[in-house]
């Protein structure tokens, strides 16, 4: 169930090109980059052989990746899941963490992205935005009205570092209430030292929040990947304004 990418291909600086997996070959490259960070960087257990991170969500997704021009690498990849595909494969990658009731219950269309990753030497350049592009061209093309998915952060000793990275999220992108999902394993532990207040947001992570996007509540804990994720949820109207004129505004005018 390959996308076509017709149509879909757009450049940032002429030295990375975002564009949709077009057959099952550009599909392994997505999973090959995702087993290298996630399962030799990060340790992963991970259910992929022949070094390729595959499950069974991948046949219902479609692959966005991200090309150096050069060299024609890919250097960063997410996977997008429609509602429609999710209801053809009865469940959202998400199910599997949280219970999803508030969200299953939004007025509006639903875009799933997980398995994002960006290879290491790529992570301090403009890989994440040239991707956001692709994303934010995906749902205005597609009229998608909410974009969700699980965010990973370290877990850190005994989930310290998790609980403190929550900590600031606590005070800076809370989802309201009524959003809130239930994590099916929560941390072993939300206290936080005295000591440490809270942690710096990784990378992805701070991309989300200055997006607009919030955290529907507490983390669950991934022990396979040796991380805990957060639901993150943003409403493509209430897109950051200076985000915004870079991404969705841009794409417009295409």
């Amino acid at each position: 169930m390959v996308a076509s990418a017709s149509a879909f291909t757009s450049k940032r600086g002429g030295r990375l090109i975002v564009e949709l997996a077009a057959c099952a070959e550009e599909v392994r490259e997505a999973q090959s980059l995702r087993y290298r960070v996630f399962g030799e960087e990060m340790g992963a257990r991970l259910k992929g052989d022949k070094r390729l991170d595959i499950d069974e969500f991948d046949a219902y997704c479609q692959h966005m990746l991200v090309r150096e021009a050069r060299s024609g690498r890919v250097v960063g990849c997410t996977r997008i899941l429609t509602d429609d595909n999710a209801a053809r494969l009865g469940r959202f990658y998400s199910e599997s963490e949280f219970e999803l009731g508030p969200i299953s219950r939004i007025q509006g269309r639903l875009l799933e992205v997980g398995r994002t990753c960006i290879a290491a030497d790529f992570r301090q350049g403009s890989a994440i935005a040239v991707l956001w592009s692709g994303l934010a061209e995906f749902i205005h093309r597609q009229g998608f009205d909410y974009l969700f998915g699980c965010a990973s952060v370290p877990l850190g000793e005994h989930d310290i570092q998790a609980a403190a990275i929550m900590n600031r999220l606590r005070r800076q992108a809370m989802a309201p209430e009524a959003l809130r999902v239930v994590p099916r394993v929560p941390l072993l532990t939300t206290r936080i030292p005295d000591t440490i207040l809270d942690a710096p947001l990784p990378a992805l992570l701070r991309a989300y929040v200055r997006l607009g996007a919030r955290v529907c509540g507490e983390p669950c804990r991934d022990p396979d990947f040796g991380v805990a994720d957060l639901l993150m949820l943003l409403k493509v109207d209430e897109l950051n304004p200076t985000y915004s004129r870079h991404f969705i505004e841009r794409v417009a005018d295409t």
